[in-house]
Formats: C-alpha cells, structure tokens, sequence
C-alpha cells in the first residue's frame, strides 16, 4: 500500500487522493494511521504541513496541503474568503425525481442522539446550503439509488450527509444519518453483524470529493481524482464485498520498499 495517491506537486503545493477510510488527524495508531502524518512522511518528518481542510474518514477525494508556511496561509485565505470551490459524487438511496435542487438547513448538535458527534438540522443550528445535481438513476438488488453532483455554499460538519439525509436521501453506506444510527454505535465499537453489512452494503459511505477549483499562480487551477473502486463497482452493479478495513488503526503497518507496506496487508 503507498502512502497515498499523488494527483500534483510543485515547490508550494501537494494534491492529493485521500482513500475512503483514511482519517485526517492524528490518532493513537502508528505513523502510517493518519493522513496527515502520511503527509510528514512523503514530505519529510523535519516538514510542517498544515491542514487547511478536511474530509470525513469515509469520504474519499481530492485535498491539497501547502508545502511551505506562505502556501498553506494563503490557501487558508482562500478557503476563508469562499475562492475555492469543491464538486462531489454521491449515491444516495431512492430514485430523486428532482433533476436539481438546493437545501437551506441550519446545522446543530443532535441532543437527542446516542451518537456524541451527531448532528440534524435545526431553526437555531449554523447557516448551510448545500446544492445538488442528478447525474443518473439505477437499480440494483437492494434497490432503486441515485448517482448526484454535489456542491456547497458552506462547510459544516457532515453537511453533505446530514442534508441529504434530511431530503429524504441518505448516503448508500452511511451508519450515521442513515435509517438507523446504532449501526454507526456497533461500528465504532466492532460488533457489525453479517446482517448489518448486507444493509450497509458499502464499507464507507459513498460520497466523494470527485474535483476542486483554487485560484493560483493567477489562473483557475483544476484537480480532479476518480472515486474508488467499491464506488465504481456499486454504480456499475457488480455485487458488493465487504474488504477489511486497511486503515484500522488496531491493525500495524510496517513501511516496505518504496513507501509500500509488508506483513500485514495483501493485495
């Protein structure tokens, strides 16, 4: 396994792929657990990269780091000031009847979940719009999904998950914002069943950061990663598998030959 998929690199900038299970920050697993200690290594431990912005562990797609101090404050500026501009891909449950549409739903914490870093929509919650595009509607086996264009006027926690849920339309794969939230509880705590996997379906939720527009070098700069295998798969139809986690952070990753991993992991 390498470190991560390069998509760009130039003196200032470092675009890349984050793979669906991967987690940003760092935990207690080891140097290879977290993205952004990911990131020290292919750019060197005396590095300091800063992580101006972030995806949810089972959220996969495009992110950029700046190399130096300089790039990361004005990457920073321009997420602050709105420059920057982020496309998603979804499949959502249900056949949206819809060909486009916007949600305008306050987001805040879900006082009355068992899940600590829950959130809905709610009056007094923080402003979020989230705009959505059908791409396609199909038909498997567990049912009728659609494949959507995703885009945000705001960045709130779980926003894309929480709103599409809210519509009637929650995430192929969600444990959290989906029709029962204890599978995220059974998750975190590793007593999934056979039974909950086949109503899973997907190991991570199928949302991906699919492109991302920054202004730079004083052009529109463009960087685009495709979605992940099991991604591709489910929209094609082919029947699902559910792979182990090669993220868990319980499982060791010892660094092999140029940046892959040996011992623990297979092909």
């Amino acid at each position: 396994m390498t470190l991560f998929p390069v998509l760009h690199e130039d003196a200032d900038l470092l675009v890349l792929h984050k793979p669906a299970g991967l987690v940003c920050h760092p935990t207690k697993g080891d140097a290879w657990s977290s993205l952004i200690s990911r990131v020290r290594i292919h750019l060197g431990l005396a590095a300091e990269p800063q992580m101006v912005h972030r995806l949810d562990r089972e959220t996969s797609g495009v992110m950029v780091f700046g190399k130096t101090p300089e790039a990361s404050e004005e990457l920073r500026r321009l997420w602050q000031t709105g420059l920057v501009t982020k496309e998603y891909v979804a499949i959502v449950h249900g056949a949206v009847r819809e060909e486009s549409g916007h949600i305008d739903g306050p987001l805040g914490k879900d006082e009355a979940s068992a899940v600590s870093v829950k959130d809905r929509v709610r009056p007094d919650g923080a402003p979020a719009r989230t705009h959505w595009w059908r791409v396609r509607q199909f038909t498997r086996p567990e049912g009728e999904f659609t494949l959507l264009r995703v885009r945000l006027d705001t960045g709130r926690k779980h926003q894309i998950r929480i709103h599409l849920a809210h519509l009637g339309h929650p995430l192929a794969g969600e444990k959290m914002y989906g029709a029962d939230e204890t599978l995220y509880l059974r998750f975190v705590e590793r007593r999934l069943s056979d039974a909950d996997r086949a109503l899973l379906m997907l190991p991570n939720q199928a949302l991906h950061a699919a492109k991302l527009w920054i202004p730079w070098g004083g052009e529109e700069r463009e960087f685009a990663s495709p979605p992940e295998p099991s991604f591709l798969g489910f929209l094609r139809g082919d029947p699902m598998r559910w792979a182990e986690d090669p993220f868990d952070p319980q499982r060791p990753h010892t660094p092999g030959p140029g940046g892959t991993t040996t011992g623990t992991e297979s092909d």
